[in-house]
């Protein structure tokens, strides 16, 4: 098995997003916070916030980051493919 299916596309995407919002928690509260009861003048009250954020963020999601992720997840899969015993046909 070489390839991801579509669901573990989505694991690898979901597993990214988790541990970057974990690392990032201060900033992304803060960036929430600021938003709380605004609307419209969110585009510039919390610019700041959100740049701060996304600064956190990007290095955390990268495209290095989930092949890292993607990586991890296919030698499971082989790991776990290969420990299953294969069944005989007759």
């Amino acid at each position: 098995m070489k390839t991801l299916t579509r669901r573990d596309e989505e694991e690898v995407l979901k597993a990214v997003r988790k541990e970057a919002l974990l690392k990032c928690d201060d900033l992304v509260k803060a960036y929430t916070e600021c938003c709380a009861g605004r609307w419209v003048s969110v585009a510039w009250k919390c610019r700041t916030q959100l740049r701060a954020m996304n600064e956190c963020l990007h290095p955390h999601t990268s495209e290095a980051v989930m092949d890292a992720k993607r990586q991890e997840i296919l030698a499971r899969k082989t790991a776990t493919s290969a420990s299953e015993p294969q069944s005989s046909q007759q």
